[in-house]
């Protein structure tokens, strides 16, 4: 098991119980899901791009990414349905844990001058989104062999209702807040 899951079963849904004064443990919102969405505007042209991209992402979650095709043509992008325009990876489980683990402790304090990440960032309906600008702050990307610096989106999906919980239980997990 994990060592974040394991905190998440013996700290914090406990102390989330007693905080919102839940009956049921079922009741505790958890992590569901962590997506990985990297945007890839010149894949259009460059499929080396498209290549590089997918194995880093590769590289930073543990697991093979989707290639994401354009739904619609948009001629002002130049962009034809059908065409390869991302990439993303949804992260469940054990590797959820694990990605979220080596996110909080190792790469956001990489980040320069990082004072923590945003509270206004959730959605409404307890999910939050973090934008990242660069792929360089996590450890299995090698300096030296990346090509072009991109960034990417990390949402992480709660079963919290609200985004008081889901904001306490991101803390609770670790999530770096600026104050």
């Amino acid at each position: 098991m994990s060592r974040l899951k394991e905190k998440y079963l013996n700290e914090v849904a406990p102390a989330l119980m007693q905080k919102f004064q839940y009956k049921n443990i079922m009741e505790v919102p958890k992590l569901e899901k962590v997506v990985l969405n990297m945007g890839l505007g010149d894949a259009k042209d460059n499929a080396k791009a498209l290549d590089a991209a997918v194995n880093e992402l590769s590289l930073i979650a543990g697991q093979k990414p989707v290639v994401i095709k354009a739904k619609k043509s948009v001629a002002a992008f130049k962009v034809r349905k059908g065409m390869n325009i991302g990439a993303k990876v949804t992260l469940r489980g054990d590797r959820m844990y694990e990605f979220v683990d080596k996110l909080f402790n190792i790469a956001l304090p990489r980040v320069r001058d990082f004072r923590g990440v945003s509270t206004k960032s959730f959605d409404g309906r307890g999910n939050y989104a973090l934008g990242i600008k660069e792929q360089l702050i996590f450890p299995e990307i090698d300096y030296d062999k990346v090509e072009q610096i991109r960034g990417m989106d990390i949402i992480f999906v709660t079963t919290a209702k609200t985004d008081e919980e889901a904001r306490e239980l991101l803390r609770l997990l670790g999530m770096p807040y600026a104050n």
